[in-house]
């Protein structure tokens, strides 16, 4: 079930409506995300021989989905950047410090988004406004989404997953140091993760 319906390619009459589906227009509403079962990751090249591996454990957000007319769709995330986990404590304290994220100052990392595309079939595309540190720049991010489901508890959920490639220099992280056999510790390529699982939030009697 796609949440984008496909267009159709024959030409429209002036009386025609574009179809909806029953199912996609059930979806409308807002959901929230569930962190216990989301994760936003990242992936970036150390040494230029590997890649290490992290996410931030504490986010929150809100997602608005129309099933009817997806453009209308919007997103708001909302990270703890103290919350980062590559595995390693020492190199975690060295990026929630001033060489890096300057967690202390800005606790945040978020995301707003301004608008909803049709990529075709189960893919979209969103783009927002992504906020590290005092920098604030556009990012478009590709997602798939992955259904809908009613979970044991009796909340009605969406999945999306999706990812992003940023350069963190444009956003002020700029921190590196040199190889001697050549290259740079950490690369500027960060590639970002998203798996979202999203509960919808009960209506409110009229």
């Amino acid at each position: 079930m796609a949440l984008f319906t496909r267009k159709s390619t024959a030409a429209p009459t002036v009386t025609e409506a574009p179809a909806v589906d029953p199912a996609l227009a059930a979806l409308t509403g807002t959901y929230t995300i569930d962190p216990s079962h989301s994760s936003i990751g990242f992936t970036v090249r150390h040494a230029m021989v590997t890649n290490v591996r992290g996410s931030f454990g504490e986010h929150e957000g809100t997602l608005v989905v129309d099933g009817t007319d997806p453009a209308n769709s919007s997103a708001s995330i909302d990270v703890k950047i103290a919350s980062v986990d590559t595995g390693i404590a020492d190199r975690d304290g060295h990026l929630v410090s001033g060489d890096f994220f300057d967690a202390e100052t800005f606790p945040l990392m978020t995301f707003r988004s301004t608008k909803a595309e049709q990529l075709g079939g189960e893919a979209y595309r969103i783009t927002g406004d992504l906020t590290i540190k005092d920098v604030t720049r556009p990012l478009s991010i590709d997602l798939e989404f992955n259904g809908s489901a009613t979970d044991v508890y009796g909340n009605e959920r969406v999945g999306f997953e999706g990812s992003a490639d940023i350069l963190r220099s444009d956003w002020g992280l700029t921190w590196n140091a040199a190889l001697e056999t050549g290259g740079v510790m950490v690369s500027d390529k960060v590639k970002l993760t998203f798996d979202i699982s999203a509960i919808k939030a009960a209506a409110l009697a009229a």
